[in-house]
């Protein structure tokens, strides 16, 4: 049997709105046979589900290549609804049929095609307004209907509602980009829900990242503009063949909307007498509904949506219902999440819901808001008083547990209450559970940090008045978020924002979008705005992994051009080119051995960013090597070499000393290969000691412990590294666990043992960073990697590793391939090691501590760590005695 299956296109099944006219095909291999591979595809794309028109047929190429094939046809349309399928021929001479049918629907390739404007249903200069707007067009369509097609987009955030219901499921369109370079549109087929004859479009618009309040540190607002606006066009095709346009322009009307009030940070009102039932249905009377204003014509940074939208995916009824101490009455949700709380409440016109948020509370029981700084995260609902009734925010989202209900009309019941986990809508690839109850929930914690921190851009926090993408953040948990989920999607929009706003000397925010650019800190702790490292060096480190986990090269080749312009910065600020010892560093952010009420670690600035320098440029070496571009990869090989020596010259004794006497400062050394082959068992003996010191706690930051587990793990302490792992007192990540966490903490003392809180200017409880190490979870317990010389899984390591008192654990990633899996069980002196290989596919199994010779039918050689075989796809079971 083979079939193939999973068939998609840019990551995603049947797309409406591609935004590429070289859309890429991917898909899967079903198969009952083991070591199978791919030798050919065919591909067709036609203009009609029967493949009578045709615009590309790929003929029969002999080729393993399933993932990222870039469509080679007749040039494709805007607006346009195409059809594709795709059969293989194996290497076991098999051919198998067509695949089901697929389709996708392009976008708006140019400006040139709107015909709309942004209009606004706002004053001129309305910065101070955080009220929604709404605007409507009712138009008739004259004829039968073959299709139609939604394009919108917003300064601000929208939802589009059509004849009397909201279109799509997507929330917070149209997400938060460099708006002045780049502001998204989203495309919706809307051909089931436009009739021949009147019809209504409107949208409700709210100020979002483009106009409301953000770096709420700052208190700054309108960053980008003073007023919100939105931009629609519908595309009707008739049955006969005509087109026609409706789109926004000065014949539109708007009103003011029932939202009277909506922040990201603080929260929404919503007055539901001023609700003007119908407004979105043909027919309303909108006599008292003013002309909207034509806030602008210039298109110029309008483009197709080219991420992944944000929609509800999750939900959770409560848990309990308390009185705090203080008299408040909380609803515990169980689960720290971004999203909202929908809610159910019958009363009398007037009546109000008041609703706050929190993600903790404090040693006394007492609903705890403090570290939210000045995000008020409060809900208001101001009641009709029409039978039940049920409210939702619309502009806005919170980071949560707790939701502490100040107002309500009758008695609080869980039944009327749900919370709602909002985040980009990310297919799941990594699952990893083991005999350890608290590494699963640390898995689960460092997976809801993603899930809440992944709303459009990857942020550090869901819940303070904050919110940004900062980049330290994302360089750090970058290959943890892509075992956990099929990053490259969302990545890749944020990537391009990034490179819209990198400085033309090649820095990179601390922040994209880069909201912090031109802004005074007034804040000692930053003295600019960009060019660190660890945070400016996502510009390499991301493209780069994401290209090694999903195979994604035209992102790499796209952001090349950033990740040059990067390290040539780095070149021009250092001393002679290698050393880079000057500017504004964060360094190792909030280690443990920082100076009491800092926040700067103790390892020194120039030895973490000359450590960061050489290991970008050592990845942006390897990239220029895969893109052919061969005089850069020498280059940057040279250079790499000659940062290398100057590294070792600067930080090591002539005797091999590492002269920063920090855990971060030997962790760095050892991961990114500065350590001199005659120095290295020093430095572990060094770092083991310094461990010791600590009673083996960590004592790191942002930038020691993304690495330390890895650091000890490959250089012959993988004790270590489980000890570490599994501690529970404080500090270690299995201590926030014993505290009752459900998401990672930004500080390893976020509260105390003591019970009480790290200083609220800086405690969110929901911060990724600390969570990276599940990349070793994954890859070093769970045993399962890709292989850097073969991407994207099409060769996998399978080497587990075990360890810590642990007697199982298993391993379950999606691949573009399908299923990678390995489980690993210990049972009295055997261990038995299960494994699956998907289709097209190879992988390097390394059994942990066994000998040369034949298992189970397969004939293993030495390797580093056990014995070794290459095996091709299929499920395969290895039991042997496991000693010591």
């Amino acid at each position: 049997m083979l079939k193939v299956v999973d068939i998609r296109c840019e990551y995603r099944v049947n797309p409406v709105g591609v935004f590429t006219e070289k859309p890429r095909f991917s898909w899967k291999i079903e198969t009952d046979k083991n070591k199978l591979e791919q030798t050919a595809y065919a591909i067709e794309v036609a203009q009609d589900k029967d493949f009578s028109v045709f615009l590309w047929q790929s003929g029969k190429v002999n080729s393993r290549q399933s993932l990222l094939i870039t469509y080679e046809g007749k040039a494709l349309a805007s607006s346009t609804k195409y059809y594709w399928r795709v059969k293989i021929w194996d290497n076991q001479g098999e051919e198998s049929s067509w695949g089901d049918t697929a389709f996708f629907i392009s976008a708006l390739f140019s400006n040139t095609e709107w015909k709309g404007y942004f209009i606004s249903g706002e004053d001129a200069d309305s910065r101070a307004s955080s009220a929604g707007t709404l605007v409507r067009k009712e138009f008739t369509l004259s004829k039968d209907i073959k299709s139609a097609l939604l394009y919108a987009g917003a300064k601000g955030v929208y939802e589009a509602y059509l004849n009397g219901a909201k279109v799509g499921d997507y929330v917070l369109t149209p997400g938060f980009t460099e708006y002045q370079h780049r502001l998204l549109f989203q495309t919706y087929d809307i051909t089931d829900r436009v009739t021949k004859g009147a019809n209504a479009l409107g949208f409700l618009v709210g100020p979002g990242w483009y106009k409301g309040d953000l770096a709420g540190w700052l208190n700054y607002r309108g960053i980008y503009g003073n007023r919100t606006a939105v931009i629609a066009q519908i595309r009707v095709e008739y049955s006969d063949g005509t087109v026609e346009l409706i789109a926004s322009d000065d014949t539109w009307k708007r009103s003011n909307a029932p939202v009277t009030y909506s922040e990201l940070y603080h929260g929404e009102h919503y007055d539901a007498r001023l609700e003007q039932p119908g407004w979105d249905k043909p027919g309303f009377a909108d006599g008292s509904w003013k002309p909207v204003y034509v806030e602008s014509k210039d298109l110029g940074a309008l483009k197709p949506q080219d991420g992944v939208p944000v929609k509800e995916q999750e939900y959770f009824k409560p848990r309990e219902i308390i009185t705090t101490p203080q008299g408040d009455r909380v609803i515990d949700f169980g689960q720290n999440i971004s999203g909202w709380v929908r809610f159910k409440v019958s009363g009398k016109a007037g009546d109000k819901v008041r609703i706050r948020h929190a993600e903790v509370l404090d040693a006394a029981g007492n609903f705890y808001t403090e570290n939210l700084r000045t995000a008020k995260q409060t809900n208001e609902y101001i009641l009709k008083g029409s039978g039940v009734e049920t409210y939702a925010p619309h502009l806005t989202f919170q980071g949560f547990r707790y939701v502490a209900v100040d107002e309500y009309p009758g008695e609080i019941k869980k039944e009327n209450f749900e919370a709602v986990a909002i985040y980009s809508d990310i297919r799941s690839a990594g699952i990893f559970s083991c005999s350890h109850p608290k590494i699963n929930q640390f898995i689960s914690n460092v997976r809801w940090s993603m899930k809440d921190n992944f709303v459009d851009i990857p942020t550090d926090c869901p819940q303070r008045d904050e919110r940004l993408g900062w980049t330290g953040d994302a360089q750090i948990f970058v290959r943890a978020a892509s075992y956990l989920m099929e990053t490259a999607p969302f990545f890749r929009k944020w990537l391009r924002d990034l490179a819209a706003s990198q400085y033309p000397d090649g820095q990179v925010p601390h922040v994209v979008p880069d909201v912090l650019n031109g802004i005074s800190q007034g804040d000692a702790r930053i003295t600019q705005d960009a060019g660190a490292c660890a945070w400016g060096d996502v510009a390499v480190v991301a493209p780069w992994t994401i290209y090694t986990y999903f195979g994604d090269k035209e992102l790499l080749a796209e952001q090349y051009p950033s990740m040059k312009k990067w390290v040539e910065y780095i070149h021009g600020v250092s001393e002679k080119g290698v050393l880079w010892n000057t500017g504004f560093q964060f360094g190792d952010w909030v280690a443990l051995d920082a100076k009491e009420g800092s926040y700067f670690g103790a390892t020194p600035n120039d030895l973490s960013a000359t450590a960061y320098y050489a290991y970008s440029t050592s990845l942006l070496a390897k990239c220029a090597a895969i893109l052919g571009k061969d005089d850069d990869a020498k280059k940057y090989t040279k250079l790499r070499e000659d940062i290398g020596e100057a590294y070792k010259n600067e930080f090591f004794s002539p005797r091999g000393r590492l002269v920063a006497p920090t855990q971060t400062a030997h962790i760095l050394s050892l991961v990114f290969d500065l350590t001199p082959a005659e120095y290295k068992n020093r430095t572990i003996a060094a770092l083991a000691a310094l461990l010791a010191e600590n009673d083996n706690h960590l004592t790191t930051g942002f930038l020691g412990t993304a690495y330390i587990l890895r650091a000890l793990q490959e250089n012959g302490r993988i004790d270590l590294a489980y000890d570490l792992l599994l501690k529970e007192d404080y500090p270690s990540w299995l201590y926030q666990i014993n505290k009752g966490a459900t998401t990672i903490w930004e500080h390893w003392d976020g509260l105390k043992p003591d019970g009480t809180m790290w200083s609220p200017d800086m405690n969110s409880f929901n911060h990724y960073a600390y969570g990276a190490v599940c990349d070793w979870i994954f890859s070093v317990m769970g045993g399962i990697d890709t292989d850097r010389d073969k991407i994207g899984f099409a060769h996998s390591i399978i080497h587990p590793c075990p360890g810590g008192g642990i007697n199982w654990a298993e391993t379950q990633y999606e691949s573009g391939y399908g299923l990678l899996a390995a489980r690993w069980e210990i049972n009295g002196g055997n261990i038995t090691i299960k494994v699956t290989i998907p289709p097209n596919t190879t992988a390097s199994v390394t059994l942990p501590k066994a000998g040369p010779g034949t298992i189970n039918g397969t004939s293993f050689v030495k390797a580093d760590g056990g014995a070794s075989a290459v095996l091709g796809s299929g499920t395969y079971s290895f039991t042997y005695p496991f000693g010591g």
